[in-house]
């Protein structure tokens, strides 16, 4: 209603926002990649032509950078033992123990994504003589993924093998290979693709299919060659239990070294230089950083899994807390102990107008005729410029009285009415609020407890016809209904709605009146009753219509006037926090509860978690990518019809239709994102001090269209 003057708001912060989200994909993804959750690492389906004939009859080290295909073999009675899938943190280390313990050398097929993880054991492997090549990345079967992607994973595999041990490797090894006969023709391209890039490629003479755990002596059996013969043997140090593995090596190699056979690695075994050599600084440098970005990659997918569990329990035990409540004040409500004085004391309504036309007859007739005996309304009109004031006055009403003052804002306004009025029951009305006939009578009976210093009513949305109208129904029925209900009992309520509430005149005095340094000012003038010792509570059935926006843009600037103003009341009675929970009308500063409940209750659902909301959504789409679908829809069913019995329970407790239920789906999709966004604005703008100025809404005439005619969904 008063016109502030304001800095334009901040912008700058959405690019950052989103620059942040994408960030946090980016990351979530390449945490998905490494780890193997998206599935994709697993081995092609289908049936695939054969590689040429020269290759499949060839031996298994095959150099591809040529026009004709080279082929080595291993010499008789040496073997080459290979690992393949690690490094693996329980198995690998066994696996060198053992190794040492016979004085066997060995080599070692790693997963760059692996090495990252397990650096140390990479540079165990080196430092005892054994020879390490590169398995990709992130075990994907090269044959069945785009260019970029085979090349991206050997790129990566050398540079986390060079950041981690300064050495460069040059054999490799494709995930899901075995003998050359074997080789399928996608599969023969993408090695001749990687021998593009300096890779000699290494198959198996010997796949003992450890991997399938087939037992001790078929381990065995399947790694010794035939008549004397050399061979690559391929067996596994990662990728499952490897017990069986560890249990044939301790009787394959003493064995055969019996026989006359050397264990030895695949490049000494075919006479050939060390296949590693030292990496250049940039490579080292882009390992390092790729190890630093992998770590942080599963930091931020830790804490993602950490704050949905969070949220998780939170809403959980918010929703039990709030049912529990919800079931305690309906018991005391609809069924009190003992008899209660009835309160028919004279009773002023106080209505705040600026620019009210469309609504402000309805508004003042519904009050007019209100079954109340002692009852007068004030309407002040606070410099409105479409005859708001005019319209009031020819309605002629009895007992209806309109002051004028020129603009200055509504806390001004129901100041002004305030000091005119000549009850010593207030009720400070919206403009655009429709009450029932008894809705009065009702709000006031709370008052004959001499502790009750202010009561709030129960807001309805009038314009609840079209799709964001029942949105917002719900919103109001589920939170802020629910809400009350748990403030009440646990006496902390933070907010009397300005559509309706009712407050004893020496309290309103006592804390100096509405105040107007915030623009929540209904949350303020509540914070200070609580603060000054007096108990706030909630009549469900003093019902009061409202109209609520009727498009996105109104809703945002009410939504960002509130979120906004709450922040600056919230601030304003942090020391609420410090205060004794005590009570008692004559108890000054006693917001203890407020502070210890309230405040609390605020910061983690109205801001903390909102705010943490576009990451949430990041998440699930991250879990579109990369998670099973059917995983996916099971849980967003399940939160949903958590979702749905609240609503349904809320809306039961009410008395209302269970009709606008099937609009929840849709709400979480449009709604949900336009409210966690207004927390975010509303964050930046008092992060930056930047003054928000009244935004009004332009009204409808809905509510009034209630005067007379049965009310929606009763």
């Amino acid at each position: 209603m008063a016109r502030h003057v304001a800095r334009p708001d901040p912008r700058a912060h959405w690019v950052l926002l989103l620059l942040g989200l994408l960030v946090l994909l980016a990351a979530l993804s390449f945490h998905g990649l490494v780890t193997g959750v998206s599935g994709g690492s697993g081995r092609a389906a289908g049936v695939a032509a054969p590689a040429p004939e020269e290759v499949t009859s060839s031996g298994p080290v095959l150099r591809l950078d040529r026009p004709e295909p080279v082929s080595r073999a291993m010499p008789d009675r040496t073997i080459a033992l290979t690992f393949d899938d690690g490094p693996d943190p329980q198995w690998t280390p066994q696996i060198l123990d053992l190794l040492r313990r016979h004085d066997a050398r060995a080599t070692f097929f790693v997963v760059g994504a692996r090495v990252n993880e397990h650096p140390d054991l990479v540079r165990r492997m080196l430092a005892e003589g054994h020879e390490i090549g590169s398995h990709t990345y992130t075990h994907a079967d090269l044959s069945a993924v785009p260019g970029w992607r085979r090349e991206l994973e050997l790129s990566l595999t050398r540079k986390a093998i060079a950041g981690v041990t300064g050495r460069e490797v040059t054999l490799f090894r494709p995930p899901f290979s075995s003998q050359p006969a074997a080789l399928t023709a996608p599969e023969y391209a993408a090695l001749r693709e990687a021998a593009g890039t300096g890779h000699v490629a290494v198959l198996t003479d010997r796949d003992t299919k450890d991997w399938q755990r087939p037992g001790v002596p078929e381990i065995v059996t399947a790694a010794t060659p035939e008549r004397g013969r050399g061979a690559v043997v391929l067996m596994h140090d990662g990728g499952g239990d490897r017990s069986q593995t560890l249990a044939a090596l301790d009787t394959l190699i003493p064995a055969l070294t019996g026989q006359g056979y050397r264990f030895t690695t695949v490049s000494a075994g075919i006479g050939a230089p060390a296949s590693t050599v030292p990496a250049a600084v940039d490579s080292r440098i882009g390992g390092t950083a790729l190890r630093w970005t992998q770590t942080g990659a599963g930091w931020v997918a830790g804490g993602m899994n950490l704050l949905l569990v969070v949220a998780l329990l939170l809403g959980v035990g918010r929703l039990a807390v709030q049912v529990v409540c919800a079931q305690i004040h309906v018991r005391r409500v609809r069924r009190p102990r003992g008899p209660r004085r009835v309160v028919d004391a004279p009773v002023s309504v106080i209505v705040p107008a600026y620019n009210e036309a469309a609504n402000i007859a309805a508004t003042v007739r519904s009050l007019v005729a209100s079954a109340y005996p002692a009852l007068e309304v004030i309407v002040v009109d606070d410099g409105s410029s479409d005859g708001t004031a005019d319209i009031v006055e020819r309605l002629g009403l009895r007992g209806v009285r309109v002051i004028r003052q020129a603009n200055a804002g509504k806390p001004a306004a129901l100041n002004t009415g305030i000091r005119a009025a000549r009850a010593n029951l207030l009720v400070l009305v919206d403009g655009d609020t429709v009450f029932q006939p008894d809705t009065v009578h009702r709000l006031v009976q709370a008052f004959a407890d001499p502790t009750v210093g202010a009561v709030s009513g129960n807001t309805k949305v009038a314009n609840r016809r079209r799709l964001l109208g029942r949105w917002q129904h719900l919103e109001y029925v589920i939170g802020f209904n629910l809400d009350r209900r748990m403030y009440d009992v646990l006496e902390c309520m933070p907010t009397i709605p300005g559509a309706i509430g009712a407050f004893r005149r020496e309290v309103l005095l006592t804390v100096g009146g509405v105040p107007s340094d915030t623009l929540a000012e209904d949350t303020d003038l509540t914070m200070q009753v609580l603060r000054a010792g007096w108990r706030v509570v909630y009549e469900e059935r003093a019902i009061a219509w409202t109209e609520a926006p009727s498009s996105l843009r109104q809703l945002w600037r009410q939504r960002y006037r509130w979120c906004y103003g709450t922040m600056q009341a919230m601030w304003k009675h942090r020391h609420a926090l410090r205060e004794p929970v005590v009570g008692g009308p004559t108890t000054v500063g006693a917001g203890g509860k407020l502070g210890r409940r309230g405040l609390p209750y605020l910061t983690v659902f109205q801001i903390v978690l909102p705010l943490a909301a576009p990451a949430v959504d990041v998440f699930a789409l991250y879990g579109l990518i990369f998670l099973p679908w059917s995983s996916l829809v099971l849980a967003w069913a399940g939160l949903l019809l958590l979702q749905t019995f609240t609503a349904a329970y809320a809306l039961h407790l009410d008395g209302e239709r269970y009709g606008p239920l099937w609009t929840l789906p849709f709400q979480q999709l449009v709604y949900r994102q336009l409210m966690y966004l207004v927390v975010v604005q509303s964050t930046v703008t008092v992060l930056l001090g930047n003054r928000l100025r009244w935004q009004r809404m332009i009204r409808t005439g809905d509510a009034a269209a209630l005067v007379g005619a049965t009310p929606p969904g009763r």
